[in-house]
């Protein structure tokens, strides 16, 4: 697989796609190949649709590890090898409605107490502060902090560019952590290699040892952040128009389901049963069951 390999390497950025999605689709099509111990040029649809069938039933994987496996094969089958035919009929499966997770104002002030690295500190902050994606808060450059402007330029998904906030004590807090750290190159926050920008993983890491330090039961990973930074914005008053903007969101429906889960919208709600019990001890009658 060594050739397809390379070719599709070199599809995927030609087409600009991230590095972790070059990364997570030759990984998936390593395991499609790993399944048959053949090269996926000498499979095609009948193959395809036993090896997902094998992914859903056998497996059991989740529905959205299922398609991205079809995605990774979509685009190898229409795009390196050039032929759509053999993918043209593969469906996607039906994804389940998931609540986003969402922390309470209590709970990201615990989390953020109980992480000691600065670098860490300041990014947790960073991405919650401003309601950024992991990708975007790694891929942040010093120069894309403008602070006569207080905001920061993020590199969003799919290549789009947009303006966030850069609130007076976020400010403080990199201004802080550049003084102790003294970060080299272009990134933000560097991994080891300056050259190479902090990695998903090592700062998924360090969340998850500080949820579990305090205690918090809660799935929590760093896109629950994200949702806590909307449905917060929401609870304390701030038009959906605006939040849609600074998420990033083309669509105002993406946004729509932080309402969802605002609790500040929830308590506005009054329980068909709590207004019959105020009836009845305002003096209203009950209704009389059949005799």
């Amino acid at each position: 697989m060594g050739k397809l390999h390379e070719q599709m390497k070199a599809d995927l950025t030609l087409k600009g796609y991230s590095e972790h999605t070059h990364e997570a689709y030759l990984r998936y099509l390593r395991g499609f190949a790993k399944h048959y111990m053949r090269s996926p040029a000498e499979m095609g649809e009948e193959e395809i649709r036993a090896f997902l069938l094998h992914l859903a039933q056998e497996q059991k994987a989740d529905p959205y590890l299922q398609k991205a496996y079809i995605s990774a094969l979509k685009f190898f089958y229409r795009t390196t090898l050039g032929r759509p035919a053999v993918v043209a009929n593969i469906p996607n499966p039906k994804l389940p409605k998931r609540m986003p997770v969402v922390l309470s104002e209590e709970e990201v002030l615990a989390i953020f107490e109980a992480i000691c690295y600065i670098k860490h500190k300041a990014m947790i902050a960073t991405t919650y502060g401003a309601g950024l994606r992991i990708s975007e808060v790694c891929s942040l450059r010093k120069s894309d902090v403008d602070s006569q402007r207080m905001r920061m330029l993020i590199h969003g998904k799919g290549k789009k560019e947009r303006y966030c906030l850069l609130s007076p004590m976020i400010l403080e807090l990199l201004r802080e952590y550049y003084r102790k750290v003294r970060p080299k190159g272009d990134w933000l926050f560097p991994g080891r290699n300056p050259q190479k920008h902090l990695s998903r993983g090592a700062i998924h890491k360090a969340l998850k040892k500080a949820v579990k330090k305090v205690e918090i039961k809660k799935k929590v990973s760093m896109h629950a952040l994200r949702h806590s930074f909307a449905t917060h914005l929401l609870e304390h008053g701030t038009d959906i128009r605006f939040v849609q903007v600074l998420l990033g969101h083309a669509s105002i429906r993406s946004t729509m389901r932080y309402t969802h889960v605002s609790n500040a919208a929830l308590s506005r709600i009054e329980s068909p049963w709590d207004r019959l019990l105020k009836t009845k001890k305002q003096g209203g009658q009950p209704c009389k069951g059949p005799k």
